[in-house]
């Protein structure tokens, strides 16, 4: 027997829709170039989002065809989140940070046949047009007049101005592609993910439920994580179907300008990745801004420390809240809210859950396998390899030959090492390249870098694997202290400092202090830089 319900698609078209019928004077507010704040409505957005589609079929762009963006987060950028998805292209989030070769690359691989620019990028984007294969058309968002060596290239503005705010949105296939995006290569060259309607439609539902990020109407959202990164997580799809005032932070955000939003927009939800909040709490550690709008901060791309979600939460009151996805995932998977019995427990124990990962979103399925395939323990001692699967995640890559390896009995390997404890909270331990294998035994440079970074000299600390003689490897533990303990703080005091927190065995060999630890385009910590940086250094044996 099967259920008499209407086939009604899961397409981005039902957000928009919703976002013009229901909340057309809920308001989106951008930082621009300069500082200035623009401000508008969805009523205006959805107008706009119509006019850039029926451009879009003026310049002959098809359904499936991809159409690329290569902007900051602004209101432009989520015009096209809409109108290209839902007119039947498919929208590719160009990552405005990799190196030129990379960005090139990929979208010759995504065959991009439009690409969509914003005005302040286009000297960095001159110099990848010459390597571009497929493109056809270049636009230029921008709010004066402009000049540039792209050939083809419109203005945004003037191509909405002579498009109509009325377009005949079709009735899409829920599991045609409506967005593409594309892994950052730290191993290999980049993959490309291509997600569906349906599964942006429901990581949209399952980022909104209230044991998730809780997103509603009630909301202002502040996506920190870029744009072109995942889509900021999915947050402006899911700010959009519930009609959430947003905010975007525009070009080159320092400290001061995400707190200065938080502050004036009563930013209630702000998410981005830990590298972030570590700038806005030494800025906030030297001036005093309001942030009591503040119910939550999601945190994820990389393990956010102990410290951290400690000092703000004590501090300032603030919720960080800790949750791991992955670009393969839509990318939410897991998020660390505390079960309602365990708010009887005391501070410290609380704080301990909230420390990891988190349990999975409905939708989600998770489990940990050891080296020969099989499931390990939910013991939260046992590790093991983490691997997911659901409704948005994908079942390959896009164009991939060979990357079937990542794939197994319909499971999607992570690659992340993980314990799962008996109530389904995930703690990552590391990724498995970034594992210190000594003498046999494993040791998690996660670990050792969240505590570290709870020392109240440290700004930021990395732990790499270097050669070892007799051990195989050792840990190099890359220390920035904070800028008043510069010149201020020993080696002697780090390994002091963990001493009560790991056996002796796992302690780093040694310590060295730099001015800055790389990041990834998406501010993650980049380790395969610190790994060549180092890869001849010597260690005592």
């Amino acid at each position: 027997m099967q259920g008499l319900m209407m086939e009604y698609p899961l397409t981005l078209t039902h957000f928009l829709e919703r976002a013009r019928r229901l909340f057309p004077k809920k308001e989106i507010v951008s930082k621009m170039p300069g500082g200035a704040l623009h401000r508008y409505t969805y009523a205006d957005m959805t107008a706009r989002a119509a006019r850039l589609a029926n451009a879009l079929k003026k310049l002959g762009v098809a359904p499936g065809e991809r159409v690329a963006t290569f902007g900051w987060n602004s209101y432009r950028h989520l015009e096209t989140y809409f109108a290209i998805p839902c007119s039947g292209a498919v929208l590719h989030t160009l990552n405005i940070r990799l190196f030129p070769d990379d960005v090139s690359y990929i979208a010759n691989h995504a065959e991009d046949k439009v690409v969509i620019v914003d005005a302040s990028l286009l000297p960095a984007f001159e110099k990848i047009a010459p390597q571009l294969k497929t493109v056809e058309q270049y636009i230029v968002m921008a709010d004066a007049p402009f000049e540039t060596s792209l050939p083809n290239a419109l203005d945004y503005e003037t191509l909405l101005a002579e498009s109509s705010p009325d377009f005949e949105w079709q009735r899409l296939d829920e599991q045609s592609a409506a967005a593409m995006c594309y892994t950052s290569g730290t191993t290999g060259k980049p993959k490309g993910c291509a997600y569906s309607h349906r599964a942006l439609f429901l990581h949209a539902l399952g980022a909104a439920s209230a044991d998730s990020l809780g997103i509603s109407e009630r909301d202002v959202a502040l996506p920190i994580v870029p744009m072109f990164h995942v889509f900021a997580w999915g947050v402006p799809f899911a700010a959009t179907m519930v009609g959430a005032k947003q905010v975007f932070a525009g070009p080159n955000m320092q400290p001061q300008d995400i707190a200065e939003l938080i502050q004036n927009e009563r930013v209630t939800i702000a998410a981005g990745v830990p590298t972030i909040w570590i700038g806005l709490l030494a800025f906030l550690e030297r001036e005093q801004y309001d942030l009591s709008s503040l119910r939550v901060m999601p945190v994820g791309g990389a393990a956010a420390p102990p410290a951290l979600i400690e000092t703000f939460q004590k501090k300032f009151g603030v919720q960080i809240l800790h949750a791991w996805g992955m670009t393969e995932m839509s990318p939410l998977g897991t998020v660390a809210r505390v079960k309602p019995e365990m708010l009887a427990l005391p501070e410290a124990e609380q704080f301990r859950v909230r420390f990891k990962q988190g349990r999975p979103v409905a939708g989600v399925e998770i489990r940990a396998v050891d080296e020969a395939g099989n499931e390990v323990a939910w013991d939260g001692a046992t590790m093991g390899e983490l691997e997911v699967r659901g409704p948005w995640i994908i079942r390959a890559y896009y164009n991939s030959p060979g990357s079937e390896d990542r794939f197994h009995d319909g499971w999607f390997r992570t690659g992340d090492v993980v314990t799962i404890d008996a109530d389904g909270y995930i703690q990552i331990v590391d990724r498995t390249k970034d594992l210190v294998k000594s003498g046999g035994e494993w040791i998690s440079t996660v670990e050792l870098e969240s505590a570290i970074m709870g020392h109240p000299k440290v700004l930021e600390a990395a732990v790499i694997a270097v050669p070892h003689a007799k051990w195989q490897e050792r840990p190099l533990a890359c220390v920035v202290p904070k800028p008043d303990s510069a010149g201020q703080i020993s080696k002697e005091e780090i390994l002091e400092y963990l001493q009560t927190k790991f056996a002796k065995w796992w302690l780093p060999d040694d310590v060295v202090f730099i001015d800055q630890i790389p990041k990834t385009s998406v501010g993650k910590f980049d380790k395969k830089v610190l790994r060549e940086k180092f890869k001849e250094y010597a260690l005592a044996e």
